[in-house]
């Protein structure tokens, strides 16, 4: 199965893009389209929201998704083989950043152009990916760093 998501708002681009692919699929194309006000023909099935993504995760071989960050690194996560591609309707192009940055370390490919994503499909199913490490974060320690510096000023200064 190949799962499709657009994540919280619409890349209706996107969602033709694969629906134009999935009339000819020889396996079932589920789609997550958002916002979007194109319905899909050809899809398995499709839905505009869900409580939770990870079960479409964990059933597809292939997800190809959004360039949102939070749905990259979660799927990720899970390890699966990811095709992203970034949505031009965006206000800046962070998108392009974050899957430059992902594609460049080995993790997943960036689809630059959607008349590209049939080769991409085609061409993902061989590739091997370099596991995906969550960098280390230390953000809990630097707020509780600056609440307890603050707290400590705030007593300093009301005299206690």
């Amino acid at each position: 199965m190949i799962f499709v998501t657009v994540g919280s708002t619409d890349f209706d681009a996107l969602v033709a893009a694969m629906d134009e692919w999935a009339a000819t699929a020889a396996e079932p194309v589920v789609m997550q389209i958002g916002e979007g006000v194109y319905v899909p023909r050809h899809a398995h099935t499709y839905f505009r929201f869900a409580p939770s993504l990870a079960p479409y995760y964990d059933q597809a071989e292939i997800i190809v998704s959004h360039g949102g960050l939070g749905t990259v690194v979660e799927v990720l996560q899970k390890g699966r083989r990811l095709i992203a591609v970034s949505n031009p309707d965006r206000y800046d192009t962070h998108q392009d950043e974050i899957l430059r940055a992902f594609a460049e370390s080995g993790h997943l490919v960036w689809c630059r152009e959607l008349r590209r994503l049939p080769e991409e499909l085609a061409r993902v199913r061989g590739m091997t990916f370099a596991p995906y490490e969550p960098p280390p974060c230390d953000i809990h320690t630097t707020i509780q760093r600056f609440l307890a510096n603050r707290y400590h000023r705030k007593v300093r200064s009301s005299g206690a």
